[in-house]
């Protein structure tokens, strides 16, 4: 299964490829004031907008860092009724794919109480790898407001 590897601060996550749409450069972002945290606004992905979530700010209380390699990852998320919808995610250091079977991953022990988009680890060398479910970075405070604006014709 081939992934993208990103990272927050010094720790390398993965996303599964097939979950995402297209990877941009930072672009200009509609911010959102109140809107809750990690949210930080919105970008146009095909000329619509589409809400751009913070991994960084989300995860680990700061901003993203502004480097070369920091990108807006569209992805796809599931709603309901099985619909999709385009979430972009700003994540650091975005700069290889890294190729993994799915049965070298497992849990870390600590699964209560951490974040539900943190899923299982695995070890690539020295270091731990660690699989974020993209589908699950939505709270449900974020979906119910995306739900209304989708409603509203948004």
């Amino acid at each position: 299964m081939l992934f993208l590897a990103f990272s927050m601060g010094t720790d390398r996550y993965l996303i599964d490829v097939h979950q995402i749409e297209e990877v941009l450069p930072c672009i200009d972002v509609k911010v959102l004031p109140g809107a809750p945290t990690g949210v930080v606004g919105l970008v146009t992905y095909d000329g619509k907008p589409i809400p751009l979530i913070d991994v960084t700010l989300l995860a680990l209380g700061r901003p993203s860092e502004p480097l070369l390699s920091t990108r807006i990852v569209v992805t796809r998320y599931p709603e309901q009724y099985g619909e999709q919808r385009l979430l972009g995610l700003i994540a650091e250091r975005v700069t290889d794919t890294l190729e993994r079977d799915p049965a070298d991953f497992a849990p870390f022990g600590l699964e209560p109480g951490t974040p539900p988009y943190l899923g299982p680890v695995a070890s690539d060398g020295p270091e731990i790898i660690q699989w974020v479910k993209a589908e699950a970075l939505l709270s449900e405070e974020i979906r119910t407001a995306l739900l209304r604006q989708a409603e509203m014709g948004g």
